[in-house]
Protein backbone atom coordinates (compact mmCIF):
# COMPACT_ATOMS: atom_id res chain seq x y z
CA UNK A 1 0.00 0.00 0.00
CA UNK A 2 1.37 3.39 -0.97
CA UNK A 3 1.56 5.94 1.80
CA UNK A 4 -0.48 9.05 1.05
CA UNK A 5 0.95 12.51 1.56
CA UNK A 6 -0.79 15.87 1.29
CA UNK A 7 1.81 18.43 0.20
CA UNK A 8 0.86 22.09 0.70
CA UNK A 9 2.85 25.01 -0.74
CA UNK A 10 1.89 28.15 -2.64
CA UNK A 11 5.07 28.07 -4.75
CA UNK A 12 4.09 25.93 -7.73
CA UNK A 13 7.67 25.08 -8.76
CA UNK A 14 8.46 23.72 -5.28
CA UNK A 15 5.13 21.91 -5.06
CA UNK A 16 5.53 20.11 -8.39
CA UNK A 17 9.22 19.29 -7.83
CA UNK A 18 8.58 17.77 -4.40
CA UNK A 19 5.53 15.91 -5.70
CA UNK A 20 7.61 14.34 -8.48
CA UNK A 21 10.43 13.38 -6.09
CA UNK A 22 8.05 11.79 -3.60
CA UNK A 23 6.10 9.92 -6.29
CA UNK A 24 9.32 8.54 -7.78
CA UNK A 25 10.09 7.16 -4.33
CA UNK A 26 6.76 5.37 -3.98
CA UNK A 27 4.48 7.87 -2.26
CA UNK A 28 0.97 8.76 -3.41
CA UNK A 29 0.99 12.57 -3.32
CA UNK A 30 -1.86 15.06 -3.47
CA UNK A 31 -1.15 18.78 -3.55
CA UNK A 32 -2.81 21.97 -2.38
CA UNK A 33 -1.70 25.56 -3.00
CA UNK A 34 -3.40 27.17 0.00
CA UNK A 35 -4.45 26.37 3.54
CA UNK A 36 -8.08 26.61 2.44
CA UNK A 37 -7.60 24.00 -0.29
CA UNK A 38 -5.62 21.79 2.10
CA UNK A 39 -8.34 21.97 4.75
CA UNK A 40 -10.92 20.89 2.19
CA UNK A 41 -8.78 17.94 1.08
CA UNK A 42 -8.10 16.90 4.68
CA UNK A 43 -11.86 16.65 5.25
CA UNK A 44 -12.53 14.73 2.03
CA UNK A 45 -9.62 12.25 2.08
CA UNK A 46 -7.21 10.56 4.46
CA UNK A 47 -3.43 10.85 4.49
CA UNK A 48 -0.55 9.24 6.33
CA UNK A 49 1.29 12.55 6.38
CA UNK A 50 0.78 16.26 5.77
CA UNK A 51 3.71 18.46 4.77
CA UNK A 52 2.84 22.15 4.73
CA UNK A 53 4.60 25.40 3.98
CA UNK A 54 4.15 28.00 6.70
CA UNK A 55 3.89 31.25 4.75
CA UNK A 56 1.14 31.11 2.15
CA UNK A 57 -1.98 33.33 2.19
CA UNK A 58 -0.60 34.84 5.41
CA UNK A 59 2.53 34.36 7.51
CA UNK A 60 1.11 31.54 9.62
CA UNK A 61 -1.23 29.82 7.16
CA UNK A 62 0.62 26.57 7.83
CA UNK A 63 -0.83 26.57 11.35
CA UNK A 64 -4.32 26.49 9.80
CA UNK A 65 -3.32 23.34 7.92
CA UNK A 66 -1.82 21.75 11.05
CA UNK A 67 -4.97 22.47 13.08
CA UNK A 68 -7.17 20.99 10.34
CA UNK A 69 -4.97 17.87 10.18
CA UNK A 70 -5.20 17.42 13.94
CA UNK A 71 -9.02 17.58 13.77
CA UNK A 72 -9.18 14.57 11.47
CA UNK A 73 -10.09 11.10 12.70
CA UNK A 74 -7.13 9.46 10.91
CA UNK A 75 -4.36 11.40 12.74
CA UNK A 76 -1.69 12.02 10.07
CA UNK A 77 1.96 12.80 10.81
CA UNK A 78 2.54 16.54 10.26
CA UNK A 79 5.66 18.41 9.15
CA UNK A 80 6.27 22.07 8.36
CA UNK A 81 8.24 22.81 5.20
CA UNK A 82 9.74 26.28 5.34
CA UNK A 83 12.56 28.46 4.07
CA UNK A 84 12.22 30.51 7.26
CA UNK A 85 13.01 28.29 10.26
CA UNK A 86 10.96 29.33 13.24
CA UNK A 87 12.58 30.08 16.55
CA UNK A 88 10.96 28.62 19.62
CA UNK A 89 8.52 25.75 19.69
CA UNK A 90 5.21 27.30 18.61
CA UNK A 91 5.12 24.91 15.68
CA UNK A 92 5.38 21.94 18.05
CA UNK A 93 2.63 23.21 20.32
CA UNK A 94 0.41 23.58 17.25
CA UNK A 95 0.86 19.87 16.53
CA UNK A 96 3.65 19.58 13.96
CA UNK A 97 6.17 16.84 14.69
CA UNK A 98 8.96 18.01 12.41
CA UNK A 99 10.32 21.05 10.60
CA UNK A 100 11.82 20.52 7.15
CA UNK A 101 13.96 23.47 6.06
CA UNK A 102 14.16 24.23 2.35
CA UNK A 103 16.21 24.00 0.32
CA UNK A 104 17.00 20.44 1.29
CA UNK A 105 18.83 17.68 -0.48
CA UNK A 106 16.58 14.87 -1.70
CA UNK A 107 18.17 12.11 0.39
CA UNK A 108 17.80 14.18 3.58
CA UNK A 109 14.18 14.97 2.76
CA UNK A 110 13.29 11.33 2.12
CA UNK A 111 15.14 10.16 5.23
CA UNK A 112 13.36 12.71 7.43
CA UNK A 113 9.96 11.79 5.99
CA UNK A 114 10.59 8.06 6.55
CA UNK A 115 11.76 8.66 10.12
CA UNK A 116 8.73 10.82 10.90
CA UNK A 117 6.30 8.28 9.43
CA UNK A 118 7.89 5.44 11.42
CA UNK A 119 7.96 7.44 14.67
CA UNK A 120 4.37 8.56 14.21
CA UNK A 121 3.15 5.02 13.55
CA UNK A 122 5.13 3.72 16.54
CA UNK A 123 3.43 6.35 18.75
CA UNK A 124 0.01 5.39 17.40
CA UNK A 125 0.67 1.69 18.06
CA UNK A 126 1.92 2.41 21.59
CA UNK A 127 -1.18 4.46 22.35
CA UNK A 128 -3.34 1.68 20.91
CA UNK A 129 -1.63 -0.92 23.13
CA UNK A 130 -2.33 1.33 26.11
CA UNK A 131 -5.99 1.57 25.13
CA UNK A 132 -5.79 5.19 24.02
CA UNK A 133 -7.45 6.05 20.72
CA UNK A 134 -6.02 8.67 18.39
CA UNK A 135 -7.70 11.23 16.15
CA UNK A 136 -10.14 14.04 16.75
CA UNK A 137 -13.17 12.00 17.84
CA UNK A 138 -11.02 9.89 20.16
CA UNK A 139 -9.64 12.99 21.89
CA UNK A 140 -13.15 14.37 22.37
CA UNK A 141 -14.35 11.03 23.77
CA UNK A 142 -11.43 10.80 26.19
CA UNK A 143 -12.00 14.35 27.42
CA UNK A 144 -15.69 13.59 27.92
CA UNK A 145 -14.79 10.49 29.99
CA UNK A 146 -12.57 12.39 32.45
CA UNK A 147 -14.05 12.47 35.94
CA UNK A 148 -15.30 15.84 37.15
Amino acid sequence: MKRRILLVDDELAILLTLKAILEIHGFDVETAISSKEATSKLKANSYHMVITDMKMEHDKAGYDVIRAAKKTDYDPAVAILTAYPLLGSDWKSEGAQSMLVKPMNTDDLLRQIEVLLIQHEDQRQQLKRNGIRTGSKAAKTQVAKKPA
